[in-house]
């Protein structure tokens, strides 16, 4: 049974039942459907907490889907889900498969930079500051460019750009 059949919220099932029957009436392919069907209730499981059941969900969607920009999606919850678990190299991985389906994702960017960031401060307060700069600089660097696909949208990592020297004025225009 899918998971938005068992869901016991009104506001969430009224959603779910509108977006089916939205779904129902777009015309896309059943196979794009199915994948709708799989990333929406993946979803709902990764809202509830329920981190495995979301994966498989995203997995399946993942092997339906056929648009880049919604495989781009899928794989960034599925990255969000790797990063809350600690797998954050397997994040990371994901979170590049995901730019490669879709560019224009900043928000990857960005998690990634956190990923980057916190590694550096790791090695830094394990007094290896060479190690520490290159996972700063590489934090800096797709911070950069999520910074100049969002201008104005991620302010505190602008500041942390101009406070750590590592800004380029051209980022904020």
């Amino acid at each position: 049974m899918p998971r938005s059949n068992r869901n016991d919220n009104f506001i969430d099932k009224s959603f779910t039942v509108m977006a089916d029957l939205i779904v129902k009436l777009l015309p896309i392919n059943a196979r794009s459907k199915e994948a709708y069907v799989y990333y929406r209730d993946g979803l709902s499981a990764q809202n509830d907490g329920d981190y495995a059941e979301a994966l498989e969900n995203y997995e399946e969607a993942l092997k339906l889907e056929e648009n880049s920009t919604d495989r781009s999606e899928t794989l960034k919850n599925m990255a969000i889900i790797y990063m809350s678990n600690g797998e954050e190299e397997r994040a990371i991985e994901t979170y590049r498969k995901a730019l490669e389906e879709n560019p224009n994702q900043p928000s990857c960017l960005k998690n990634m930079g956190l990923i980057y960031e916190k590694w550096g401060r790791i090695a830094e307060e394990g007094g290896e500051q060479d190690s520490a700069d290159r996972w700063f600089d590489q934090a800096a660097d797709v911070w950069t460019q999520a910074v100049r696909l969002n201008p104005g949208g991620y302010l505190d990592i602008e500041n942390w750009l101009k406070s750590t020297g590592r800004s380029n004025v051209d980022v904020y225009f």
